[in-house]
């Protein structure tokens, strides 16, 4: 139970704590002392009828004690004097803005933009240190450390929980924007889908603040398409392929939502990375998929980001067009060794040309690089068949 409320609730209480303490470590602090109290009163009492509300208040009043007990802390003394209602109105509406400030907040351009990735995955999604360690392949004191000096920017440079002024806000769109979608794909990819539901949420919203920037709109529909499938990607623990996916489980309100999203990008003129994704991603939800058309998208959206990652996906699409071996020969090329998916898809290819032996080893790192059961049940399951 309380874990279910943890993935629904941290970023709200959070966002409401930082907008009442304007302190970021403090508002942390209060609300993991909240839902430390609430596994052990509600597993006694049961659930309150407002279970944000409870945790929200909870933070507040372990929050006013800490700086009761700590005169060091003298400036945050104004608080003493002026209390939270003992009620407090949990509206959607006023929670949603709150989140998207925290978000703001998070992709401050003084914050370097690994430190506005891990500080957003932090606060919106309640990741642990170690999980956004493993998300940046880096170790725990390595990620530790980034987090605090992250924190003490924030601190030093007194940046604002707050919506920029509106002529601040396309200066910052590109950050916004990627940090978004880095955060979609921590969820979509590691099965949190609270947290994919959350960056989508935070798209929609900056969408609405944002109504003519098509990049926004493409990343929505980007968003959106890639969540459709979230219902067929994983059948009976583990992890289905596009191709073998149970079309009849996906979303098609989102398929709908997302195409109009996408026209609507496009007819305003967009053709950056996230519209050329949410082609891709559109061109997969199509019965028979034009994969000729799919790999020149790759091409583009190569040539727009020069990320490797998505090189090893025009490698799949090349497998498609012109067979395994082309497309091995581009994954070869590439220094992925830490990604778990370049071992998956070189294996997959392999066994394709039926080597066996080298399918073998590269699923072997794959399996040991996976973070999801799904993942680890599939890679078993290739093995197996090996």
């Amino acid at each position: 139970m309380i874990e279910e409320v943890f993935r629904d609730q941290w970023a709200r209480v959070f966002a409401a704590l930082v907008s009442f303490l304007g302190d970021v470590d403090l508002a942390e602090e209060a609300a993991q002392e909240a839902f430390v109290i609430a596994a052990e009163r509600w597993a006694r009492d049961g659930l309150p009828d407002n279970p944000g509300a409870w945790l929200v208040v909870t933070g507040r009043n372990r929050a006013i004690d800490r700086l009761r007990r700590d005169r060091t802390r003298a400036e945050k003394s104004r608080l003493l004097d002026h209390p939270m209602p003992k009620e407090v109105t949990m509206d959607e509406t006023t929670i949603t803005d709150e989140r998207l400030e925290l978000f703001f907040m998070c992709c401050h351009p003084a914050l370097a933009t690994e430190a506005q990735v891990a500080l957003t995955l932090r606060a919106l999604g309640g990741l642990s240190t170690p999980e956004i360690a493993r998300a940046f392949l880096v170790n725990d004191e390595t990620m530790k450390r980034r987090l605090s000096r992250a924190r003490n920017k924030i601190r030093a440079a007194a940046i604002p929980f707050a919506i920029p002024h509106e002529r601040l806000l396309p200066s910052r769109l590109s950050a916004v924007l990627a940090v978004l979608y880095l955060v979609f794909n921590q969820g979509y990819g590691d099965g949190r889908a609270d947290l994919a539901a959350e960056a989508i949420r935070l798209g929609r919203t900056l969408l609405d603040l944002m109504p003519d920037e098509p990049e926004a709109a493409a990343l929505l529909a980007l968003m959106l398409l890639h969540d459709s499938r979230r219902a067929a990607r994983v059948r009976d623990g583990e992890m289905i392929l596009l191709h073998d996916q149970d079309r009849s489980l996906w979303n098609t309100a989102q398929i709908e939502e997302g195409r109009e999203l996408l026209d609507r990008a496009v007819r305003s003129g967009a053709s950056g990375a996230y519209t050329v994704q949410a082609a891709i991603a559109e061109s997969q939800t199509e019965e028979r998929i034009d994969w000729p058309a799919v790999a020149a998208l790759y091409d583009r959206l190569r040539q727009l980001t020069g990320s490797a990652v998505v090189e090893l996906n025009r490698a799949v699409a090349i497998a498609e067009v012109e067979g395994p071996q082309a497309a091995l020969a581009i994954v070869d090329a590439l220094h992925l060794d830490d990604y778990r998916y370049f071992h998956s898809t070189r294996a997959e290819l392999l066994r394709r040309l039926g080597d066996t032996v080298a399918a073998r080893a590269a699923y072997l790192r794959a399996l040991d690089l996976a973070t999801t059961e799904a993942e680890r049940r599939f890679l078993s399951g290739r093995l197996a068949e090996l």
